[in-house]
């Protein structure tokens, strides 16, 4: 067991739970529709695979961490202001799908500002944001970030350090990043999906660990 994992030892977790209706029903079909047309021409970085399959599985994260309607549907929609429309997209989302949704997407955006702030000011001020943010809204931030980085942990089994060259942080900076956000969520988070990302995390940082020192021994356990 690596240092990373032995900081997740002996934790309980709650599952994330309302008290309404948590079956999903034509707002949620509604939502999909206006995700897969608003990310219609987009794919994820550095791959042909449309991004839906990524608000999908984000979605499908918040739904079996127990969240309800509002949060599969927040979850979908996630990325739709800051990457397709910003505050006209907010507000087209807060008179369709309501408050509740239109306020964890817009949490979940680290800026609708146009030009958008340098990368590294950005993502300290949605790492420093996590302390504050509604249960519903860390569910899908922390869902979001459980499939992103265990799709960089995917890549990089396949390519190696290369899957860096995606992203404008590049290593040294995405790995800040991911680690930053999980010493976030562990002093926040109650749900289980945060040991998910700190055992991704920790796996992500032990690969390329030992890229930088081949004697060390890669411990890929998730």
């Amino acid at each position: 067991m690596c240092a990373c994992f032995a900081r997740i030892a002996g934790r309980s977790y709650r599952p994330f739970t309302f008290d309404e209706e948590s079956a999903l029903g034509p707002r949620f079909s509604e939502a999909f529709i206006f995700a897969n047309e608003a990310h219609a021409t987009q794919r994820r970085k550095g791959t042909d695979v449309p991004y839906i399959a990524h608000l999908l599985s984000v979605a499908a994260l918040v739904i079996e961490a127990g969240g309800d309607e509002d949060a599969a549907i927040a979850a979908l929609l996630h990325d739709a202001v800051e990457d397709q429309g910003g505050v006209p997209t907010l507000d087209r989302i807060r008179e369709q799908f309501g408050l509740e949704v239109a306020d964890v997407v817009d949490a979940c955006s680290d800026t609708l500002v146009t030009p958008k702030p340098p990368w590294r000011k950005r993502k300290e001020d949605y790492v420093e944001a996590i302390a504050h943010k509604s249960e519903r809204t860390l569910l899908v931030s922390l869902a979001d970030k459980v499939h992103n980085a265990s799709s960089i942990l995917l890549d990089h089994r396949r390519i190696g350090d290369e899957v860096f060259q995606r992203f404008t942080g590049a290593r040294d900076g995405t790995l800040w990043y991911y680690r930053a956000l999980t010493d976030a969520f562990r002093n926040r988070s109650p749900f289980a999906l945060w040991q998910q990302l700190e055992e991704t995390v920790c796996a992500l940082e032990a690969r390329c660990q030992a890229i930088d020192d081949p004697t060390q021994r890669i411990a890929d356990a998730s």
